[in-house]
């Protein structure tokens, strides 16, 4: 079993950064390819970006560029660095884990073991 935990949420204006974190609890967090997805009011889902367990990395079309994805093992831990932020940015973001073996360009469309609650991103314009 593995719980995660996002943080790093918060409201920032167009043109500004914040990093979320997303930590887990459990086992093996290593061997866990990890992705963000985010979802607005009213939007499905949109994939953000993902990282398998050797770190290689896979990120949206819409935030290619601005954010990027990385982890960290010994502190069981993946993060979401967003730059150049904007409106259209805001959404609630998960961190969201799959076990096996992954290849990097489906990460979009597989399903996931594990999910956390979530942090709200809010960009002002």
């Amino acid at each position: 079993q593995v719980q995660l935990v996002e943080s790093g949420g918060g409201l920032v204006q167009t043109g500004g950064s914040l990093r979320l974190s997303c930590v887990a609890s459990g086992r093996a967090f290593s061997s866990y390819a990890m992705a963000w997805f985010r979802q607005a009011p009213g939007e499905e889902r949109e994939f953000v970006a993902a990282i398998t367990r050797y770190g290689s990395t896979y990120h949206g079309d819409s935030v290619q560029g601005r954010f990027t994805i990385s982890r960290d093992n010994a502190k069981s831990a993946v993060y979401l660095q967003m730059n150049s932020l904007k409106p259209e940015d805001t959404a609630v973001y998960r961190c969201a884990a799959r076990g096996g073996l992954n290849t990097i360009t489906a990460m979009p469309r597989y399903e996931y073991d594990y999910w956390g609650q979530g942090t709200q991103v809010t960009v002002s314009s």
